[in-house]
């Protein structure tokens, strides 16, 4: 089941103001940062100082859907990209994410919404989370190929097809 979640607004907040927009990138903000709180809460309840629960992202992939949460974890590692803690795969792929930069005040809004956990255990999670949603999609390919062979050929389809004088099968 695909469930409709708020848009990402991904222009810069300069961008939003000139197009008349400040409302919605406000409301993606704080959807952003609510969504970085619900990541700290996840790391911090399923985390027992060894091992991270395999399904300790379920939650906040269902609540704020696979986009903001990319989002916000491309994010993080985009403004922690010193961090030698973070595996150079994870940051490899959050580089792929276009971010762009938003100030108001002199302060860079996208720390607001920069998860704060320990950068080992986030870097676990964000593993976890770019697994599961790379299975998915393989998943989706494979139902989507599966529902096409599944189609019921049509009374005047012919199996066989001649091309050049010869058959086809």
């Amino acid at each position: 089941m695909k469930m409709d979640y708020p848009k990402i607004y991904k222009a810069s907040l300069e961008e939003a103001m000139f197009r008349g927009e400040t409302e919605l990138f406000h409301t993606s903000h704080k959807l952003n940062i609510a969504c970085k709180q619900a990541i700290e809460t996840a790391i911090r309840e399923n985390f027992d100082g060894i091992h991270l629960n395999k399904d300790c992202f379920q939650h906040v992939l269902e609540e704020y859907g696979a986009g903001r949460l990319e989002w916000v974890l491309a994010n993080t590692l985009q403004q922690k990209d010193y961090d030698g803690r973070f595996s150079s795969d994870n940051k490899k792929w959050a580089g792929t994410i276009h971010i762009p930069e938003t100030n108001a005040n002199g302060v860079d809004l996208r720390r607001n919404f920069m998860v704060d956990s320990h950068p080992a255990v986030l870097d676990g999670f964000i593993s976890l989370v770019r697994y599961e949603l790379t299975e998915r999609k393989i998943q989706q390919r494979k139902l989507s190929i599966k529902e096409q062979l599944s189609v019921p050929m049509t009374q005047n389809a012919n199996p066989i097809e001649r091309k050049q004088n010869r058959e086809v099968r």
